[in-house]
Parts: C-alpha cells; structure tokens; sequence
C-alpha cells in the first residue's frame, strides 16, 4: 500500500515512557522511549509479540496508562495528559476497536442503542442519532434491522462489525485498533481486514494498528513499527519491515509465521531456531 503523502503528522509519540507500579518500591517499564507518528489517512502497524508493550502504547494514547515521561501529540496539540473534559472531548477525533468484540459490547443494550449511545452523550438528538447508526450500520455492511437485536445473536465478524460501526459514529479522525482480528477465524480476518481498507479509503480515517501478526499489518498498513520489551527495534514501510527485515527479532517474527508448504516450513523453523540459539 502506498502511505499518503502529509507534510505534519496527525498523531505524534516521541519518546514515550510508562511505568506500571508493582509495589510501593518496584516499578515495570512496560515503554522505554517509543517514538511513532500516524500521517492523516494513513495506517500504521504496530507489531510485536505478547508483552512487547504495543497495547500499552495503545492504552497510553486513549489516556488508559500512566505516562511518566515522553509526549503525545493530537493534530500539533499536547494530548500526554488530558483529564476530564479535555479527554472526553478527545473522542470526537479518536476512538478503539479492541480484540474482544462481543466483551467491548454492552448485552443488555440492543444494537441501536450501543451506536447511539456515543452521540446521544454529546448532545446528538434521537433523529439524528437515527441518521447516523442506519448509516454506519450500513457503512460495515449490516442490515438495518440490526438495531433491535442483541450483540450476542451476531457471530464473532459480526460482533466485530459493531464495534467497528460504534468507532466511526462520532466521525473519528483516528482509531486505535487493538487486535481487531485475532480472535477471527482466517477467512473472517480476511473479510474484517478488506472492511478496514475500504472503510479508510471512503472515510479518510487514520489507524494505529496493533497486532502480533506480520501478515495482518502487510495486508492494510502503510508504514510498520516493530516493538520488543517495550522499545521500537524496526521501522519502516511495511513491505519492507515485513518481507526483508533487518533486526533478528523481527526476522524471528517473519519466520514463525507458518506456510502451507511442509518443506519449506521446515527450513523456517530450522532458521529461527538457528536465530533464536544466536540471540
């Protein structure tokens, strides 16, 4: 994919740390210094395996993780530490789409009221909440009678559309996207990963997308950060980042990824063994 061409980013980290505090002397640095930019109508992949920090990246930005040191910026606007109205007021241009797509969804709500809801909270009037959940719910290639069913009637890529449909109703500039198909099986992946490129190229809409899979940001990012025990290893587009990648950590990345071929499966794992033994 080919990364629109912006001047200043919309979105800008620079040397970002996050300590979790463990006991009242013992603090984890789960971010050590991560810098990233997301241009306006780019996507940006941020991959790395379980611990490496990139959902604590993602939690920082939605104002979800501490911040001890480092900046985040919004559109040129320091955003590090937002509080009350200033962060509410944050999610008119920034929203998430978490991994769990039916545990993020509200069951004792009918599907219109989860879109709504979003609006309804700033001010939105019922009609023109109306408006805009048929045209989301649409938008993700929902029927219109979704709105009176519950989240748990929808299978999991359904459930997933929602979620979707619920990021875009305030009209975000930004979306965090945190595992969005992980818990997807392949062919629904595929389908939720076409929605996402589409639904970008009609809205504009910038991602930050987070994920432990190679294949994943190759399919819909422009650009690739790699990230390893909370510190940026590898950037860059993503073709590259993915298919010849320079850093041994993201090299055993590329090479624990299966292929259907059982020989050529078998020469990667004997190469990351082989880089795994060198490390």
């Amino acid at each position: 994919m080919t990364a629109p061409n912006n001047t200043a980013p919309l979105l800008e980290v620079r040397d970002l740390v996050v300590d979790y505090h463990i006991t009242r002397k013992v603090n984890f640095r789960a971010l050590k210094g991560v810098s990233i930019t997301v241009g306006a109508g780019e996507c940006v992949g941020l991959v790395g395996e379980s611990g490496s920090g990139k959902s604590t990246l993602g939690r920082a930005l939605l104002g979800l993780a501490p911040v001890a040191a480092g900046a985040i910026s919004f559109d040129g606007k320091d955003i590090t530490h937002a509080k009350g109205a200033a962060r509410r007021k944050l999610g008119n241009d920034i929203q998430v789409v978490f991994q769990d797509p039916y545990g993020s969804l509200d069951p004792t709500m009918t599907v219109g009221e989860v879109l709504a809801e979003p609006l309804e909270v700033v001010g939105a009037s019922k009609t023109q909440a109306r408006a805009t959940v048929a045209e989301m719910l649409d938008r993700v290639k929902l029927p219109g009678d979704a709105v009176h069913r519950y989240p748990s009637e929808f299978s999991g890529g359904q459930r997933q559309r929602i979620a979707i449909a619920r990021a875009l109703v305030r009209r975000p500039r930004l979306i965090v996207c945190d595992e969005p198909v992980s818990a997807l099986d392949l062919t629904t992946q595929a389908t939720i990963l076409d929605l996402f490129i589409e639904l970008q190229r009609e809205t504009g809409v910038s991602y930050l997308f987070i994920s432990h899979d190679l294949g994943v940001v190759r399919r819909v990012c422009h650009r690739t950060s790699v990230m390893y025990q909370g510190e940026i290893v590898e950037s860059g587009d993503t073709h590259t980042v993915t298919e010849e990648p320079n850093h041994p950590y993201t090299q055993r990345l590329l090479l624990a990824a299966p292929v259907a071929d059982p020989a050529k499966q078998a020469e990667r794992r004997a190469a990351w063994l082989a880089l795994r033994e060198s490390a």
